[in-house]
């Protein structure tokens, strides 16, 4: 097996000191092989944006590793070359330059690179046809809608041609077909150009899109697991929900609108996702 692209090691954040400190990550590992698409999903404040940060060298740890691409992001020579050129950032909020036109927002990255004007220029161009937006090349991001301006910042963050892509909560400000098309387009760039891509999300049906879950709580990973069946997914939610939980506990008083033969039914079903799922996760530490 090949070595990871990613490779985390008892990450520890903490913010502040003393009484008012706050523990942002705790003790954390993980790996990501190249050409994963992956989301890290949890409710807000559990740590799912101070992970990105970590990973796209915006911030340090407290303690423990992170490596990326063979590089210890800790100990990085030059921090803004490698922001550059081996990680493309999407942001929920775009990001864009308001008074440069598409193209000029797809070439910016690539300033300070070893690019003639002419070849950045025509990968600008070449980005904005492959995310579907080569008619909107001299718009400003002021006439595109808002989807259209998140395919522009996932075409700039392509431009260094990145080993990896962090997008933060990129369909958060999005109406639902716009953020499906961007869902859409992500899935493309990963099973056409081999990108690998970390989607931080707290909604669930975007986490379902992805090949691999990460479940933050609490600053810690809580479940990491391949999603096989969108269907049988939507039963691990539930499975961990607190309706889950009342009907997984036997001694719990009984639910409203359920019979308790309906109940005893629902646990089962519960009960053998739950099974499924430790025995994939026994599989999968046995094949790391």
């Amino acid at each position: 097996m090949s070595d990871p692209l990613i490779r985390v090691e008892h990450l520890t954040k903490i913010y502040g000191s003393g009484e008012t400190a706050v523990r942002a990550l705790d003790d954390i590992s993980f790996s990501v092989t190249a050409g994963e698409l992956l989301s890290v999903m949890g409710p807000s404040g559990c740590g799912k944006s101070t992970l990105l940060n970590m990973l796209g060298a915006l911030d340090q740890p407290t303690e423990g590793e992170v490596w990326v691409a063979d590089e210890d992001l800790a100990h990085l020579k030059d921090v803004d070359n490698f922001r550059a050129r081996t990680v493309g950032f999407v942001f929920q909020l775009h990001n864009l330059l308001p008074t440069l036109t598409a193209l000029e927002n797809a070439e910016v990255p690539m300033y300070g690179q070893p690019v003639s004007a002419k070849d950045r220029r025509a990968r600008a161009r070449h980005l904005l046809d492959l995310v579907g937006m080569a008619d909107r090349a001299k718009h400003l991001p002021s006439q595109l809608s808002g989807g259209q301006r998140q395919r522009i910042a996932v075409a700039r963050a392509l431009a260094n041609d990145p080993a990896l892509i962090l997008a933060d909560e990129p369909t958060g400000s999005l109406d639902s077909e716009s953020g499906e098309e961007v869902l859409e387009l992500l899935h493309d760039l990963n099973s056409t150009q081999g990108a690998t891509i970390i989607i931080v999300t707290h909604d669930r049906r975007v986490a379902q899109t992805t090949q691999r879950i990460l479940l933050m709580k609490d600053g810690r990973i809580v479940d990491d697991h391949r999603l096989l069946n969108p269907l049988e997914e939507d039963l691990r939610m539930l499975a961990r929900s607190r309706l889950g939980q009342a009907i997984l506990d036997p001694n719990d008083r009984p639910l409203p609108l359920i019979t308790p033969e309906e109940e005893a039914v629902l646990r089962r079903v519960l009960e053998r996702v739950n099974g499924a799922a430790d025995r994939t996760k026994t599989i999968e530490r046995g094949l790391s």
